[in-house]
């Protein structure tokens, strides 16, 4: 990756990269897992009209949900309800079980942005989220990770969304309920993390199926998720074919 980006800033004679069309692979595109995090802002939980949670509330995506920077997020032709959620993610390290909240620094490689598209439908139709939330291109990662040294502390940073150039999202990390600490020890006390896994920490509020009306992803958008400290995740919308 560090290669990668020494090319983009310094290409070889001769050759340019454009930022603004540039396509990314995503940095760690078949992660062992994808372990994201439900309803960790107070606010967005109340927007969904839901509990604030006493224990994180945890589901995954598969890998084959991957997609990079600058790629598509293909709509499926069976869901009328996709939605964005902007969310910083975390980088495992040095995998490990029933990791103390003291020693979660040395767990973390680094940070990414993190795009939790759901199909809204989908997931609304039963108490078990993960099947509207795991559909191909629905989790854009990228365009970068940022290693953790970079980063003196992960939550203080502003995050936000814009869709089509309105800004939709803008909260900072610093709402989260359960800190990344807390989320690291919570998880590895029920399963072993593993280098390369994926911790998406939660989207704040704003999200489209909270708005009056809904808004909804539709072919043409472009989702841009910006994170303080780490860049901008940009994805444009298309429909299945």
């Amino acid at each position: 990756m560090d290669r990668a980006l020494r090319w983009i800033d310094r290409p070889p004679a001769g050759e340019t990269l454009d930022p603004q069309t540039t396509r990314l692979a995503a940095p760690i595109p078949r992660p062992p897992k994808i372990i994201c995090i439900g309803l960790n802002y107070r606010d967005h939980a109340e927007e969904a009209k839901m509990a604030i949670p006493a224990v994180p509330t945890v589901f995954a995506k598969f890998p084959t949900a991957v997609t990079g920077h600058r790629h598509p997020i293909v709509l499926p032709k069976n869901s009328t309800k996709p939605d964005y959620e902007a969310e910083f993610a975390v980088v495992i390290g040095k995998g490990g079980r029933h990791i103390p909240e003291a020693r979660w620094r040395d767990h973390v490689f680094g940070y990414t942005i993190f795009n939790d598209v759901s199909a809204r439908d989908f997931q609304m139709a039963t108490s078990q989220w993960m099947i509207g939330k795991t559909f191909d291109t629905f989790a854009p990662i990228g365009p970068a990770i940022v290693t953790a040294d970079e980063i003196e502390d992960p939550h203080h940073l502003a995050i936000s969304l814009t869709l089509s150039g309105e800004l939709m999202q803008d909260s900072n990390t610093s709402n989260l309920i359960f800190k990344v600490p807390q989320l690291i020890a919570y998880l590895s006390s029920v399963f072993t993390l593993e280098p390369g896994d994926i911790i998406a920490t939660g989207t704040p509020p704003g999200v489209g199926f909270a708005r009056k009306p809904p808004r909804w992803l539709k072919p043409g958008d472009e989702v841009a998720v910006r994170v303080e400290g780490i860049g901008e995740l940009v994805n444009p919308v298309v429909a299945e074919p």
